[in-house]
């Protein structure tokens, strides 16, 4: 049995830049962490506004799932620095996009 492939995180960070552009929004790296295997967390934002915190965990199913942790301005610059303290590996991006929807596509949620 062959173990499953996954993305390396510059890639993972790459892509996400990359959907958040092509549907018109901005995308920011706040913390460049490890390139290869690195945690990533999203600072989401609606037009500048209402910023929520994502985090993978693992589903049901095993495989890694968005989950917000975190939804005003002071709970997300304050959860993500802590983490920040912590894991020198962890990347953090900011995605600011045109509408929640677009956001819920980018995670795979809905908030």
């Amino acid at each position: 049995m062959g173990s499953d492939p996954r993305l390396t995180s510059d890639i993972q960070i790459s892509a996400l830049k990359r959907l958040a552009e092509v549907g018109g929004g901005f995308a920011t790296v706040l913390r460049k962490g490890d390139p290869t295997s690195g945690a990533i967390l999203i600072i989401g934002l609606v037009r500048g506004e209402n910023p929520l915190l994502f985090d993978r965990f693992p589903s049901f199913d095993g495989e890694l799932a968005w989950q917000k942790i975190a939804d005003n301005e002071a709970d997300v610059s304050a959860q993500w620095q802590k983490r920040a303290a912590r894991d020198p590996d962890l990347w953090v991006i900011e995605l600011d996009v045109a509408s929640i929807e677009r956001l819920n596509d980018l995670t795979g949620t809905r908030y």
